[in-house]
């Protein structure tokens, strides 16, 4: 997938890029493969490789529910590595307040380089676990959207983002193909931190078979204050 492709399968969903947001995700590849070569951001570094796997991939959510973006909506990105899917939704919806959650310092370098470059405002890093994110009062309970990507299964990924996640509010979980095994894997966590799922959208990237699962889960009831637990227990011991 090519820019010019890119665009116009965005056009199909009523999004036409201006020139500016055009130019936003040129620099963006430049810039990401630029810092890869010093810090390993990804694995994926040809052009249309990373258009259609990287960027089409993460604006997947706003395109399939564009109405959960609608507004001045605030969104956490949990574990967003080199800023998917938040950043590429971002270039899309500029009223988006984002915050970013990432443990490693080396990717929040590059991130806070990228969002200079790319000339975005209302972008927040945080450098934190999951886990202690979740428990600081900041961020507790404070997002209209919680994304996450490539980062845990899905009651591990309920356990970090649920708890940042507003009631009423939602996770929107990026997951890879035939994700209702890890799902109903999940149901007793996503219960037990507040959660409903509410969609599940499997889908395909464009002229690929690639698959892809969206799982869209509302928090419907406040999260017990003992969750998140501590760094590291979520992921050895699942809910």
């Amino acid at each position: 997938m090519n820019p010019e492709i890119f665009a116009k399968e965005l056009a199909k969903y009523g999004f036409e890029l201006s020139d500016n947001q055009k130019g936003q995700f040129a620099t963006y590849y430049n810039k990401l493969i630029e810092f890869n070569k010093k810090v390993n951001l990804t694995r994926i570094t040809d052009e249309d490789e990373v258009y259609l796997k990287h960027f089409f991939d993460s604006i997947t959510p706003l395109l399939e529910f564009p109405d959960l973006f609608k507004g001045e909506k605030t969104l956490c990105d949990v574990g967003a590595g080199a800023g998917f899917p938040s950043l590429p939704i971002k270039i899309l919806c500029p009223n988006l307040r984002i915050t970013i959650v990432d443990s490693l310092g080396k990717r929040l370098k590059f991130l806070d380089e990228l969002v200079n470059d790319l000339d975005l405002d209302e972008v927040t890093l945080v450098h934190s676990r999951a886990e202690d994110a979740g428990q600081n009062k900041n961020l507790r309970e404070k997002f209209d959207l919680v994304t996450g990507r490539a980062v845990a299964r899905m009651s591990v990924l309920s356990e970090y983002c649920l708890p940042l996640t507003k009631v009423n509010g939602y996770l929107v979980a990026l997951k890879g193909p035939k994700a209702q095994d890890e799902l109903a894997e999940a149901k007793h966590a996503i219960e037990v931190l507040g959660g409903e799922v509410e969609d599940v959208k499997e889908l395909t990237l464009p002229d690929t078979d690639d698959e892809r699962t969206l799982i869209i889960v509302k928090k419907v009831k406040t999260t017990p204050k003992k969750y998140p637990r501590q760094a590291g227990t979520p992921n050895k011991k699942p809910l």
